[in-house]
């Protein structure tokens, strides 16, 4: 008889996915899936961008659809070649292929024409009045709004003036393009909203001088979804408002059954940071970090440069999952999700951060031994390597005690420890400065307690990691913590530069790593026994390992000293 594995049951759907599944049951779009990703390249994403790309990219993928990457490149002031660049990179990080890419400028016509359209409809209109003339006319949700002295205006003058805002002819601020919808809607999105402003400052990436009158990002939303023939549009819950407003502009073009169907989701909010576009941008402008991919930054780029993997972002997406309602997400969990990945993945390696001499006095001087250790215990496939040991090493200072409490299983007058991969040794004592400060440790080794020889079995509570002094290589570590000392700086009255966390980066640069590490590359990840998980920095260069924290590991001796 044949016996199967029974399937691992199956992961609950999200909202959105049984609203997919449901869509194609009914066979909605022909059972066609297709989504997009709409980045404005503004600025570089961050890791709530990874929660939507994961979502847009992932629907496509899970259900045989199409997903594209789609610039929403409307503002010339503010975007750049450069962020489109940095995007691309990120998705494709992430692990995700876009079928093609599009560009809302390339609609840039058929956006005019349709504009044309309404206005001959006499369901748009050129508003000559100043911004906060017309914000004060929007009026409140109770009160109705007052009509624009310029709203019916004739056809004709409309498009005469539509063109002149096109020409050069017309100053930013000048003019407005809105449509003529109904001032006293309920909806405030309803009230006139504007469709084009002029700017005629700043070529366009893309178009040059070519256009100067721009659409507005409601008013292009939509139409592009339309064009491209998207049948899920998914976007973050601010947008719910607009979509009424999204469906109106859509249904005054559309000449078939088919509309893009668009759908909100909660935003990723994470504490200890910030998710503004435009507060990152001061942080790197005012040099508060030390560029969009400093490793502090909620970046995607950021957070590579850190040593999060895209297992990590993925494993973190999934535990928080996609909603209806805003919340808050610990930074914690994050912290955990690169931790569960790392554990299975990263090699373990010996490095000392904060060293002082051990000495092993009942040891040959000029002996050297190699010492075998496991690459990674989670993963016996990764082997094991050669660590030299000799009579001088390098240990952590907080692995010393010379008056140790009854828990301290760590390296004290009169206790034995072992010494990983190596020998068991009994503390002797210590030598200090003329300041009382620990310069070396003694200890004495007993021969017989390395791996295979008759006392390798004793029992010790304490087991520390080393590296063998005349071997060890020296390395920078920065030790990177949360980048706010509140937990959500966005809700706090003060300015948020002031709440940064003034030991948000700590660097050490009188650190000792084993000599495998010569030939570590830029972003591979290691365990650094004991401390935690760490990443080599693009800055490292021949002669100068540079190192990342990018979490540390539990320390059960700190949770003990809590209580």
């Amino acid at each position: 008889m044949e016996i199967r594995n029974e399937e691992a049951p199956k992961k609950s759907l999200n909202f959105i996915e049984a609203m997919v599944e449901q869509d194609l049951k009914e066979g909605k779009n022909g059972g066609r899936i297709q989504t997009r990703f709409p980045p404005e390249p503004n600025g570089y994403l961050h890791i709530g961008h990874a929660k939507a790309i994961c979502l847009d990219f992932g629907i496509a993928r899970n259900y045989g659809g199409v997903c594209n990457l789609r610039f929403d490149d409307t503002n010339p002031v503010k975007e750049d070649v450069e962020y489109v660049d940095s995007i691309q990179e990120d998705i494709q990080w992430l692990g995700y292929q876009w079928k093609n890419v599009y560009y809302a400028s390339d609609y840039f016509q058929q956006l005019w024409n349709l504009a044309v359209k309404l206005i001959k409809e006499g369901k748009a209109y050129v508003d000559e009045q100043s911004a906060e003339t017309i914000a004060q006319q929007k009026g409140t949700p109770t009160i109705p709004g007052i009509e624009s002295p310029f709203r019916n205006r004739p056809v004709e003058e409309n498009l005469a003036l539509f063109e002149k805002m096109n020409s050069g002819e017309v100053a930013d601020g000048a003019m407005v393009l809105r449509a003529k919808i109904d001032m006293a809607s309920s909806n405030m999105h309803f009230r006139d909203p504007i469709m084009y402003r002029v700017i005629t400052k700043h070529p366009h990436h893309r178009t040059g001088e070519k256009w100067k009158a721009y659409p507005m990002y409601d008013y292009a939303h939509g139409q592009s979804d339309y064009f491209e023939g998207v049948t899920h549009s998914l976007c973050t819950l601010e947008f719910e408002v607009h979509r009424p407003l999204y469906d109106w502009f859509v249904s005054q073009f559309a000449d078939s059954d088919y509309r893009p169907r668009q759908t909100e989701f909660n935003r990723l909010n994470l504490t200890y940071t910030v998710m503004s576009k435009r507060k990152m941008l001061q942080l790197v402008q005012e040099k508060l970090v030390k560029g969009w991919d400093d490793p502090r930054m909620p970046t995607i780029c950021g957070l590579r440069r850190r040593g999060y993997t895209p297992e990590a972002i993925h494993n973190f997406i999934d535990k928080i999952g996609y909603t209806k309602y805003d919340g808050m997400n610990d930074i914690g969990l994050l912290e955990y999700s690169a931790r569960e990945t790392l554990n299975k993945t990263a090699q373990r390696v010996n490095a000392v951060i904060n060293p002082v001499k051990l000495i092993i006095t009942n040891y040959p001087e000029d002996k050297v031994e190699m010492m075998e250790t496991e690459n990674n215990p989670e993963d016996p496939n990764t082997g094991t390597r050669q660590i030299p040991f000799s009579r001088e090493l390098y240990i952590e200072h907080e692995d010393f005690m010379e008056d140790a409490p009854k828990k301290y299983f760590r390296m004290t007058p009169g206790q034995e420890v072992r010494l990983k991969s190596a020998y068991i040794v009994k503390c002797t004592g210590c030598a200090k400065d003329a300041d009382g400060n620990v310069t070396e440790v003694y200890c004495e080794y007993d021969s017989q307690t390395k791996s295979g020889m008759p006392e390798s079995n004793r029992k010790v509570k304490g087991t520390l990691h080393w590296v063998s002094a005349a071997h060890a290589l020296k390395a920078e570590v920065r030790l990177y913590d949360r980048l706010f000392s509140v937990e959500n700086p966005s809700a706090d009255d003060r300015d948020f530069r002031d709440l940064l966390n003034p030991d948000s980066l700590k660097v050490l640069t009188e650190c000792y790593v084993e000599p495998s590490l010569a030939s570590a590359k830029a972003l591979e990840h290691f365990q650094f026994q004991r401390i935690g998980y760490f990443t080599v920095d693009p800055d490292t260069k021949e002669g100068k390992l540079i190192f990342n924290r990018t979490v540390s590991l539990k320390d059960s001796w700190a949770k003990e000293q809590k209580k």
